[in-house]
């Protein structure tokens, strides 16, 4: 028999750690909890599930200890598959807090993601008003074109890019050795070279030692103009925004 007031106000954690508690007990089927954090997210439950800690919290971090799917109409699944947006955020956060994906690319260890797209529900609004499609291109999302050495992932930074203009600005550190970007020990010599779009190495010249930054800006001419071109292939189907970064981009000697 139901007595009014049974149970209201018990007090749990979640699987996650998270303090609810029972704000209105109507049956053992039947149990409105209340998150105890800033949210106060409120849910319906099972009063056996709230005993055993089954209740999820959208606000919870679950994703790598920082993300949180929030409460929203972008859901991580669409007909029984991850969404696309879900597939951007969940590859973004790995890149910035998995300790494995950081063993093989060391390069993100300083990498964060911006507090606001933690939350998936920005996030995912975000994908659905900047995303496109190029045929025959693989869709990447890229943080540091538009503001080179950019290390946040955040609405203002990113931009979604074709792969094949990403790996335009893909650097190989380890290669390269002692010497600027384009630039290896070839003999007692340095040679130059650069990819060109299609993958292909383009040589470049072979200068003295001493020449080093004359070495340089020749492979700095050769990528500048490189990018320039691209953009202007590409210009009718990516952003502006883009296409103004590449047209602006300056190779620098420390890149």
């Amino acid at each position: 028999t139901y007595v009014k007031g049974y149970r209201l106000g018990e007090i749990n954690n979640n699987s996650h750690g998270t303090t609810m508690k029972i704000i209105q007990y109507i049956n053992a089927s039947n149990v409105i909890v209340e998150f105890q954090d800033d949210y106060k997210y409120k849910v319906h439950c099972a009063y056996r599930e709230f005993k055993n800690g089954k209740v999820k919290n959208p606000y919870d971090k679950t994703f790598y200890n920082v993300g949180y799917t929030g409460v929203g109409k972008y859901k991580v699944r669409k007909n029984n598959e991850f969404s696309i947006q879900y597939k951007y955020w969940q590859s973004m956060l790995r890149r910035c807090y998995s300790e494995e994906y950081h063993k093989k690319q060391p390069t993100y260890v300083k990498c964060q993601v911006d507090a606001e797209w933690l939350n998936f529900q920005n996030f995912a609004k975000w994908v659905d008003e900047n995303f496109y499609e190029v045929e025959d291109e693989r869709i990447e999302l890229d943080k540091d074109i538009l503001l080179k050495g950019n290390k946040s992932y955040n609405k203002y930074n990113c931009v979604f890019v074709p792969q094949s203009i990403n790996m335009l600005f893909t650097k190989n550190n380890i290669a390269r050795g002692k010497y600027p970007i384009g630039i290896t020990e070839h003999f007692d010599k340095l040679e130059v070279s650069c990819k060109n779009f299609n993958g292909k190495r383009i040589y470049l010249g072979l200068y003295e030692k001493y020449e080093v930054l004359k070495a340089f800006n020749t492979y700095k001419k050769y990528k500048e103009n490189l990018i320039k071109e691209v953009a202007d292939l590409y210009k009718n189907k990516i952003p502006i925004v883009l296409y103004n970064a590449m047209k602006n981009y300056i190779v620098e000697i420390d890149d």
